[in-house]
């Protein structure tokens, strides 16, 4: 009875040792697998930061080019109103020039 308590405490021992090394094993593996994860996860981290960096700088940057855009067309715009304001203020003059030539040449034509 007692050589088989010695031996099956050999065995949990070995046992035991041969777990602990297995386990080792395991961690040294699963430890490198981690850090290669934590890298890659770093690595994405930074890429989709620079990512959203150049797309805020791009959308700045458009945003500015519209602004510009619409200034300038804003000034089109007002220059534009402009002629057109000058032209109505002018519009009964001339209309009234050329009525005049008209009547006038209606008038000469009629002396004939």
């Amino acid at each position: 009875m007692e050589i088989i308590g010695i031996v099956l405490g050999v065995i949990a021992i070995g046992l035991i040792f041969w777990f602990k090394k297995n386990q080792d094993f395991n961690d040294i593996f699963t430890g490198g697998e981690i850090g290669n994860l934590q890298k890659g996860y770093k690595a994405l981290m930074e890429e989709f930061t620079n990512y959203q960096i150049t797309n805020e700088r791009k959308i700045a940057e458009l945003e500015k080019d519209m602004e510009i855009r619409f200034k300038s067309r804003d000034r089109q715009m007002d220059a534009a109103s402009k002629r057109m304001d000058q032209m109505n203020k002018s519009l009964p003059s001339v209309i009234g020039q050329v009525v005049g030539q008209i009547e006038f040449a209606q008038d000469t034509i009629n002396r004939k």
